[in-house]
C-alpha cells in the first residue's frame, strides 16, 4: 500500500500533540473545578472538598480513602453521568440538544495553534507494518502549524457564542433568553478590543504565527514588560470571553437563576462548564504565548540562552522542558483567574457594556495607533513600546475626569419610612445621616459643629 502524501512527520507529530493535549485539558478541567472550590474555600477561611478519595466505599480500596479530597473531581464526573437528563417539555428539542455540543467543540479546538514545545528534529524512520518511510523533517510541536494562527484564535473564540445563544433561545425560558442576549452583546463588545490587542502584538512581532512571536520575545523581552497596557487589555477581554467574574452577567445567579443553562441538567449541563474551563485554559495559554514569552524563562530577552529552553534547541528533552514551562505558566494564569473570581464583585451589565464601548475599545484603538506609528518609523524596541503604552495610559488618566459618569438615581419607595405618603408622616425616627448618600461625611460634619 503506497504512503499517502499527507502522511509526513509533521502530520504524525501534530496528531500526537492533539491527542495528548486534548486529554491533558480534559483532566485539567476536572481538577480545575476542584481547585477552584479549594481556592474559594481558602479565601473564605473554609476547608473545601477534603474527604472524597478513590476507595468507592470498597473495603479492599480503603487505603485510597480520603486522599485530601482529590477524588472529588471523579465523583463530580460520575454524578453528572448518572443524573437524570431531564428535558423540559416546552423546549425546542433539536436546538436544546445541539447547544452544548456547539459550545464545547470550539472550546476544544482553540489550542491547536499553540506551539507547546517549539520545534523538533525528526529523523527518517520506517513504519514496519505498513512499510512506509517517513522522511526527516523539522516539525512544529503544535496541533496545526499554520501561518494565520492568531486569526484562528479569534475565529474559534467567536464561535463559542453560538452555543450560548442557542441554549438561551431553545430553552424557552426568560432567564435563559436574557442570559443568551447578554452573552452575545458582551462578546460583540469585547471581541473588538481583543482583536485590536492581538493586532498590537502582530505589528510588534511582524508575524501571525505564535512561534515567531515567541522568538521575537526571546530576542527583545516579554511583551508584558514592554506593552503592559496591551497585556492587561487582552487579559480583561479573556475574562469577558470566558464569562468569568466580574463579567459573568450571562449566568449570574442573583438575577438570572443560572442564565443560559438554567434548564439544563446532567451531562448537557456539564458540557457548558467543560467549555468554560477549556476556554480558561486555552486563553491562559495564548496569553502566555503572546505576553509571557511562551516556553522561555528569561523575561528581558537579549537572546540569553537557557539550556533546553532556547528556540534553537530541537531535541526531545528540550521539547519536554518547553512543554513543562508553558503548561506551568498556563496553570498559574488559570489560578489567577480563579483568584480574580473570588476577589472582585460582579459588574452591572450596563457597566460591562460601557466599559467596553467607552473604555476598552478607545484605549485599544489608541494602542494600535501608537504601535502603527512606531512600526512605520522603524522604532520598535523595548523602550519605545513602553513609552508608547505609558503615553496612552497618561491620556486615559487625563481624559477620564472629563467624561460624564452615569448616575443611578434613587427611586423613592412610596410608604417607606424614608418616603412616607402625604399626611401620614414617618413611622420611626430616622437620623439625618441615614437619608444622606454619604453618612460618614454627614456624621463627621455634625461632630465638628
Amino acid at each position: 500500500m503506497p504512503k499517502p502524501d499527507f502522511i509526513t512527520a509533521q502530520f504524525i507529530v501534530s496528531t500526537i500533540v492533539i491527542l495528548v493535549v486534548l486529554h491533558v485539558i480534559l483532566v485539567g478541567v476536572a481538577y480545575g473545578i476542584f481547585f477552584e472550590r479549594k481556592i474559594s474555600a481558602w479565601m473564605q477561611d473554609r476547608t473545601g472538598p477534603n474527604r472524597c478519595g478513590f476507595d468507592f466505599n470498597l473495603p479492599f480500596l480503603s487505603f485510597l480513602k480520603g486522599m485530601k479530597g482529590y477524588g472529588q473531581a471523579l465523583a463530580d464526573g460520575l454524578k453528572f453521568m448518572v443524573k437524570e437528563d431531564y428535558q423540559p417539555p416546552h423546549v425546542d428539542k433539536a436546538l436544546f440538544s445541539l447547544a452544548p455540543g456547539t459550545i464545547v467543540i470550539p472550546a476544544l479546538i482553540g489550542f491547536a495553534i499553540i506551539p507547546w514545545g517549539g520545534f523538533l528534529d525528526v529523523q527518517a524512520f520506517t513504519i514496519p507494518i505498513l512499510n512506509w518511510t517517513i522522511d526527516a523533517q523539522r516539525v512544529s510541536v503544535a496541533g496545526a502549524d499554520i501561518s494565520i494562527g492568531l486569526v484562528y484564535i479569534l475565529a474559534t473564540a467567536a464561535l463559542g457564542i453560538y452555543g450560548v445563544v442557542l441554549g438561551g433561545w431553545a430553552s424557552n425560558n426568560k432567564y435563559s433568553m436574557l442570559g443568551g442576549l447578554r452573552a452575545s452583546s458582551q462578546m460583540l463588545a469585547y471581541e473588538i478590543p481583543m482583536g485590536l490587542s492581538i493586532l498590537c502584538v502582530l505589528l510588534t512581532a511582524g508575524s501571525l504565527m505564535p512561534s515567531r512571536v515567541i522568538e521575537w520575545q526571546h530576542q527583545h523581552g516579554w511583551l508584558i514588560l514592554s506593552q503592559p497596557l496591551v497585556a492587561v487589555l487582552f487579559y480583561i477581554c479573556s475574562l469577558a470571553e470566558c464569562n468569568r467574574l466580574p463579567f459573568d452577567n450571562a449566568e449570574c445567579e442573583a438575577e438570572l437563576v443560572g442564565g443560559y443553562h438554567t434548564e439544563y441538567s446532567s451531562m448537557r449541563f456539564a458540557l457548558f462548564f467543560l467549555a468554560e474551563y477549556t476556554h480558561m485554559i486555552t486563553g491562559s495559554a495564548i496569553f502566555a504565548v503572546l505576553f509571557l514569552g511562551g516556553y522561555t524563562l528569561v523575561p528581558f530577552g537579549m537572546g540569553w540562552e537557557i539550556p533546553l529552553l532556547d528556540p534553537a534547541s530541537t531535541g526531545l528533552l528540550a521539547v519536554l522542558a518547553k512543554c513543562g514551562v508553558l503548561f506551568g505558566k498556563t496553570a498559574l494564569l488559570v489560578g489567577f483567574m480563579m483568584v480574580v473570581r473570588w476577589t472582585l464583585p460582579r459588574l452591572r451589565f450596563d457597566q460591562v457594556m460601557s466599559s467596553a464601548w467607552q473604555g476598552a475599545i478607545p484605549v485599544a484603538m489608541g494602542l494600535v495607533l501608537v504601535n502603527s506609528v512606531l512600526v512605520y518609523a522603524g522604532a520598535v524596541n523595548f523602550f519605545t513600546l513602553l513609552v508608547g503604552n505609558a503615553a496612552v495610559g497618561a491620556v486615559v488618566l487625563a481624559v477620564q475626569p472629563m467624561l460624564k459618569r452615569p448616575v443611578s438615581k434613587k427611586i423613592p419607595l412610596a410608604g417607606s419610612r424614608f418616603s412616607p405618603l402625604p399626611g401620614t408622616g414617618s413611622a420611626s425616627n430616622v437620623s439625618a445621616s441615614a437619608r444622606e448618600d454619604d453618612p460618614v461625611r454627614t456624621a463627621a460634619a455634625a461632630i465638628a459643629s
